[in-house]
């Protein structure tokens, strides 16, 4: 009974019967019962107040009511939580009313390039994954960085170096000289619930920068395996989605559950036109994604993707959808074969019509790329393959290209 309250009400309650009932019995005379009674009521007072005040000393009952797992995950994971500020080059177009007459190729000798670099500030979010100072962020953080320098909770700035960054994925490594650093609880996002409490940090609008600490926004999983296609040249597959606070800033923060382990990093939101502010819908690349892409990046500094599948395609449109007598347009149709490739030794055909791949329905070749992006030499592809109007199943295997051989 950890209620100090409602042990006070029973000690009394329990006292008074058993004062009373004495008082009765051993005095039955009126007056003297009352001052009986009235004597046993003061000391049951005292006997409750003395344990009132026992339980007061040993536990604040408000701070107990406060404390839960969001509080105790917050606690664990702040510390670890860092600010990123950024300088980066960017390639800049100069746009004029004549951008499309004089941007022409033909013209540049005369006129020259129109397109100049200048360096840019950015701001995001990371968190320290190991004592001795790796930090994980966005890509598109950090990844284009000449200089970054990091904020930890306290004011402390530190310079970081880009280990290695992924465009593909959006993730980028970063380290810092330092030991003994507070770092984060890694979690296994394959056993996300949805419908779980999460609990997002981060440096939104570089709030952190003024007041030294991440801020902490709560929500719930609202879902798992979001594929979000491809946004320039990185690809959002398997994607957690957050109702927990996401804004500017907040990129490459971590995604945390109640337990106050990390189970995503947090990188894309859904915004209201051409503003960053949130309106409800925020997506975190899963942790295990992130830890395979961070093994390689503290390997060789990149992630090689020099595989080959051995076939090449193009998307089934309606034409090509009447002409094999589909019902409806859809999946990719197999265009050529590579002599000697992967596509031959799984006995994939050209006119083949790849309907799935890895159990994911495909529509262009860049939902099978985005597939390929996350595999090594060595994988296995499963397609479920449309040929002569029947479904069969082949299983290829990737291989490295003659490049990667070498």
């Amino acid at each position: 009974m950890n209620n100090p309250y409602l042990r006070f009400f029973i000690i009394l309650t329990v006292t008074l019967f058993l004062g009373f009932g004495i008082g009765y019995i051993v005095k039955p005379s009126g007056v003297k019962s009352a001052n009986a009674a009235d004597t046993t009521f003061d000391q049951a007072f005292s006997q409750a107040s003395r344990s009132l005040n026992k339980a007061g000393q040993d536990e604040d009952p408000l701070h107990l009511s406060r404390q839960n797992a969001i509080t105790r995950a917050v606690a664990k994971i702040s510390p670890a939580v860092v600010g990123i500020n950024v300088i980066a080059v960017q390639q800049v177009t100069v746009r004029d009313p004549f951008a499309g007459f004089f941007n022409d190729p033909f013209f540049k000798p005369f006129f020259g390039d129109r397109t100049y670099k200048q360096e840019v500030k950015e701001l995001g979010s990371g968190f320290i994954i190991s004592p001795d100072g790796y930090i994980v962020t966005n890509d598109h953080v950090a990844g284009n960085a000449t200089d970054v320098t990091i904020t930890i909770s306290g004011g402390k700035q530190m310079k970081a170096k880009v280990v290695g960054s992924d465009a593909a994925t959006d993730i980028c490594l970063l380290k810092v000289d330092g030991k003994d650093l507070p770092f984060v609880t890694i979690g296994n996002s394959d056993e996300v619930i949805i419908g779980e409490w999460t609990i997002a940090f981060g440096n939104p609008f570089g709030l952190f920068e003024i007041n030294d600490k991440p801020t902490v926004t709560v929500g719930v999983i609202s879902a798992t395996g979001m594929k979000l296609g491809q946004l320039e040249n990185r690809y959002y597959r398997d994607m957690i989605e957050t109702d927990a606070a996401i804004n500017g800033g907040n990129s490459g923060g971590p995604l945390v559950n109640s337990n106050g382990e990390v189970i995503g990093m947090n990188t894309l939101i859904f915004t209201a036109g051409q503003t960053s502010t949130y309106i409800g819908y925020g997506f975190a690349i899963p942790i295990n994604k992130i830890k395979k892409v961070v093994t390689d990046l503290k390997k060789k500094g990149k992630i090689s993707r020099d595989i080959t599948a051995g076939f090449d395609v193009q998307p089934v449109d309606a034409r090509i959808a009447q002409y094999l007598g589909m019902k409806q347009a859809q999946g990719v149709i197999v265009s050529d074969i590579h002599p000697g490739g992967p596509a031959v030794a799984a006995g994939l055909k050209i006119g083949d019509v790849v309907l799935e791949v890895n159990g994911e329905k495909v529509n262009s070749d860049n939902d099978i790329l985005a597939i390929m992006i996350e595999s090594s030499p060595g994988d296995y592809l499963k397609f479920k393959v449309l040929r002569e109007h029947k479904t069969i199943d082949i299983s290829l295997k990737l291989e490295a290209t003659q490049k990667e051989r070498k």
